[in-house]
């Protein structure tokens, strides 16, 4: 697998420090499990903020702090793993999905595409998408930020070819229509933190109840 498209330093940097809403962490924590570069890149904006952080001076913690951090994670709900030599579901994502891509329930948004709205905070929204071979996505523009991860098959738009591993970073001035490739579906993992603009009225028409 050779992934050609990378995180930002900009998201790398606002990753490494939490600040990220949730389903775009999501998305970065996804991409950096199947990207080498990524993940060395990662590290070293880590060692930054904990170089940052040495020079802090240290906060007096509560009485009960470690009691009650040590019972929050006593209590949380197990956490299930997708199956040893599962390549087609990162685990980032297999803990969110509860296994692999096979138990996904998805819902249908037309002409063969499918949706699958994974449970993040308000901040921003992460979905999963179905895209069958040789099926385009409307054409729309984009409100704010929306990041979208190949997880399996591939797709093109005006900007480039993305395949496994690879990550697009859609802003305000991008227009395009993803389209993809014959020969398998295009699965992807996407984030946004606007609502998107279709040029369509049919996609507009139905975009409130899809929530995209």
């Amino acid at each position: 697998m050779t992934i050609r498209h990378h995180i930002s330093d900009q998201l790398l940097t606002a990753y490494s420090a939490g600040v990220l809403p949730e389903a775009f962490s999501l998305v970065v924590a996804t991409h950096l499990s199947l990207c080498d570069e990524c993940r060395a890149r990662s590290a070293a904006h880590d060692a930054v903020g904990g170089a940052l952080l040495d020079e802090v001076a240290p906060a007096r913690m509560g009485e009960h702090s470690l009691a009650q951090v040590m019972a929050r994670l006593d209590g949380g709900a197990p956490i299930r793993r997708s199956p040893q030599g599962d390549i087609a579901t990162p685990e980032p994502l297999a803990d969110y999905i509860g296994g692999t891509l096979n138990i996904v329930k998805w819902q249908s948004l037309g002409m063969g595409v499918r949706q699958s709205i994974l449970p993040t905070d308000r901040l921003a929204s992460a979905r999963l998408l179905y895209i069958p071979a040789g099926q385009a996505v409307p054409d729309h523009g984009h409100r704010g930020m929306e990041l979208t991860l190949v997880l399996q098959g591939a797709f093109t738009d005006a900007t480039d070819r993305f395949g496994r591993g690879d990550i697009e970073i859609a802003t305000e001035d991008l227009q395009h229509t993803p389209v993809a490739e014959p020969g398998e579906a295009c699965i992807c993992l996407a984030a946004t933190d606007a609502p998107l603009r279709f040029n369509s009225l049919i996609p507009r028409l139905v975009q409130p109840f899809f929530r995209i």
